[in-house]
């Protein structure tokens, strides 16, 4: 009996209760710390791989966006080349072709004997203007010429050549060309006129002086003239 009435005393104190308490808040601090440190580490996980999409996905911003990068310079380097391209390669006339097309004929000693014109469907910007070219000459001379038209700076496209005579001796050449003028001035185009032959070619030398002068017209041209 005297053990468990010293027992039964014992648990009438209360310093066996302060330690068991002690010891359970002990238990779940513990239990807290762990949890705690566990919720931790893996909201700081959670964190990084967030701020490394984050990241990942600046990274792409950036790449997709590095082509538009100075895009506003770069279109007024455009306009401005598209300006100077306007006034260094669109004539703004009639006379400024038909004056291209003599210089080339008298540097290369050819004739020039009709140049006419026919104008497209006008355009936004540009209208095409069809041209209709004659030249007689030596066959050296005639290539030359269509040298010279491709490397002027007017914008002369040649869309199909027709070559008759023989390359050893005087020789006439079509040809088909397309030139591009703004709208409002390929609206004004000439008259029907004439031009004398050393208006044309410079020259009495020509080796086609005797044909008949060449004609400026508008309008399309016939087939087999």
């Amino acid at each position: 009996m005297s053990r468990f009435s010293e027992v039964k005393e014992q648990l009438r104190s209360p310093l066996p209760w302060h330690i068991a308490g002690v010891g359970i808040l002990a238990i779940l601090t513990l239990i807290l710390g762990v949890r705690f440190s566990l919720d931790w580490i893996a909201t700081s996980g959670s964190r990084i791989d967030e701020l490394q999409n984050r990241q990942t996905q600046l990274k792409l911003l950036e790449i997709q966006t590095a082509p538009l990068r100075g895009i506003d310079k770069r279109v007024d380097q455009s306009r401005a080349e598209m300006k100077a391209f306007y006034e260094r390669r669109i004539p703004t006339n009639y006379s400024t072709i038909a004056t291209h097309l003599g210089d080339i004929a008298v540097k290369n000693g050819v004739r020039l004997t009709r140049a006419q014109y026919s104008q497209g469907k006008p355009g936004a910007d540009l209208t095409e203007v069809k041209l209709d070219v004659t030249i007689g000459g030596d066959y050296t001379g005639i290539m030359r010429f269509v040298n010279g038209m491709e490397r002027d700076q007017i914008f002369f496209v040649i869309r199909s050549m027709n070559l008759s005579g023989q390359q050893t001796g005087l020789v006439n050449l079509r040809l088909l060309v397309s030139v591009w003028m703004r709208p409002s001035d390929a609206v004004n185009m000439p008259v029907s006129s004439e031009q004398g032959a050393d208006e044309t070619n410079g020259s009495d030398k020509s080796p086609d002086a005797g044909a008949k002068k060449p004609v400026v017209t508008k309008g399309p041209a016939k087939e087999g003239e």
